[in-house]
């Protein structure tokens, strides 16, 4: 049963008038009468002023976003609110003049409701744009697209197909895109059959499933991809859908708030802004290696303590996330504070002799010695980057400088100019850094030669560990808060 409510449709019944009243010929009296005083009265409403347009916004100079608190959407980070829709909506509302009032939506059945009885602006919180869903709401434009993929974990019995489909129970969200294309398929396929739940998030229904807890969910193409980085063994059996669109739904009453936003997307979009947000959130999800991720969380337990009290204290002294310090130190050294590379860096954080003697560092072999170090330098990188980036891509700029060199940052900055393109982008200087290995493009720079992917991938690397890393500490820190809760209650026993 749909859960949309019935639509209310006035009933327009023609009122005929007898022949004789409206037979073809000279107007009647009563006709010329109504002629006269309708000239009359557009006359009179020629002068007055002209009606005021509808109100942008509910909220005049406010622009109120209803969102979920999922990653893929809107988050509290270690830089502050984030998230893929957040930072669009964000950027919408800066275009607009209008200040952000963001809206929590606790499941997709929120959402959908609060919509219908026009409780926010926008929502913006990775719906998919359906037929069903098209009937009753009014939506933006496309900005994003999805597959729907039916996830198990490694090693468990899961179906290869739809019809395979059949012996199974999936738990999906209610009210969801996964909901609707399941009914679709459920009239060739009878024996399908399905749970929803408004109790969890997409997310939490994947993890779930790698703590074994679940067997089988469907999940958009994007929620998967950022969540195997943290639960490496999930695993696609099959696509449910073809490509889907993500779009906004808009409050049906602020049709000029429409009118705006497919403007302003359409230009946001053409000025390469929208690619460099992809990039932001999903330019380093497709560095996927099972081997390695299961090894760098296995070391997130094990050896991370050791260094950890380091790396917090440095970061407070240089203004370096810990966790961006301690994501570089695994991509550079793998925690190994031996480690030595053929070229002569060594230490945990992979230090050259001539950077170790520059910032006093006397012994790169001792852990704290080298994470000082590390921190300080980049710390210089910072300072010393030029152009005018976001934060995000202020980080990423510098430590591709830590990798290949302040000065072929420089070149890159310079061939990006040439080339016809925003050197203030780190999107950009990914396209363009690995040019620099090319002949018809150092030639003419300053610096010369460079293997330039290798910082790109560097880069992309060390966003990725990042991620994980921080994502692991929230996991250690709900269970800590679980276990402390259930002490709490025993003890309230007695």
């Amino acid at each position: 049963m749909r859960w949309w409510p019935h639509k209310i449709t006035a009933q327009r019944r023609e009122k005929k008038l007898p022949s004789s009243q409206y037979s073809p010929g000279k107007p009647t009296i009563p006709v010329l009468i109504i002629l006269i005083l309708g000239g009359f009265s557009l006359l009179f409403w020629s002068c007055q002023k002209p009606a005021k347009p509808p109100p942008l916004t509910m909220t005049p100079g406010v622009l109120t976003v209803l969102t979920r608190n999922i990653p893929t959407a809107y988050y509290i980070g270690p830089d502050g609110e984030m998230g893929f829709e957040y930072d669009l909506v964000k950027a919408l509302a800066h275009h607009l003049k209008l200040k952000l009032k963001i809206k929590i939506a606790n499941s997709i059945s929120e959402t959908l409701t609060a919509m219908a009885t026009n409780q926010a602006d926008i929502a913006a919180g990775g719906l998919t744009r359906t037929p069903e869903r098209m009937e009753y709401f009014t939506f933006g434009p496309d900005y994003f697209t999805v597959r729907q993929e039916v996830v198990y974990r490694k090693g468990s019995p899961h179906p290869r197909n739809i019809p395979e489909l059949q012996n199974f129970t999936p738990l999906i969200l209610a009210r969801s895109s996964y909901e609707e294309r399941l009914r679709e398929l459920k009239a060739k396929y009878p024996r399908l059959k399905w749970k929803t739940t408004d109790d969890y998030s997409t997310d939490q229904l994947l993890e779930m499933i790698w703590r074994r807890r679940l067997s089988l969910t469907v999940a958009d193409s994007n929620i998967l991809a950022i969540n195997r980085r943290y639960y490496p063994e999930l695993r696609a059996a099959f696509s449910l859908s073809q490509e889907q669109p993500l779009a906004w739904i808009i409050n049906s009453q602020r049709r000029r708030l429409r009118e705006k936003i497919f403007q302003w997307l359409g230009e946001f979009t053409s000025q390469g802004h929208l690619s460099e947000l992809k990039e932001r959130y999903y330019g380093h999800i497709e560095l996927f290696d099972y081997v390695d991720i299961k090894v760098f969380n296995r070391r997130i337990r094990t050896l991370l303590p050791t260094y950890r009290p380091w790396f917090e204290k440095y970061g407070r002294i240089y203004r370096i996330p810990w966790t961006l310090l301690a994501a570089k130190a695994y991509q550079e050294s793998n925690w190994n504070p031996l480690a030595t590379s053929p070229t002569g860096v060594r230490g945990i954080m992979m230090l050259t002799q001539a950077t170790a003697n520059e910032l006093g560092i006397k012994d790169r072999l001792n852990p704290e010695e080298s994470i000082r170090g590390g921190a300080c330098y980049l710390r210089q990188l910072l300072d010393r980057v030029p152009g005018n980036y976001n934060r995000r891509d202020h980080w990423n700029v510098a430590m591709a400088a830590y990798n290949v060199g302040l000065g072929h940052i420089y070149d890159a900055r310079q061939l990006a100019r040439e080339l016809g393109k925003n050197p203030d982008s780190w999107l950009t200087l990914k396209e363009v850094l690995p040019l620099l290995s090319q002949p018809r493009y150092y030639r003419k720079l300053k610096y010369g030669y460079a293997r330039g992917i290798e910082p790109v991938r560097y880069v992309e690397r060390v966003n990725n560990y990042r991620d994980i890393l921080e994502k692991q500490l929230e996991l250690e820190e709900e269970k800590t808060k679980t276990a402390a809760g259930r002490v709490e209650t025993s003890g309230s026993r007695f």
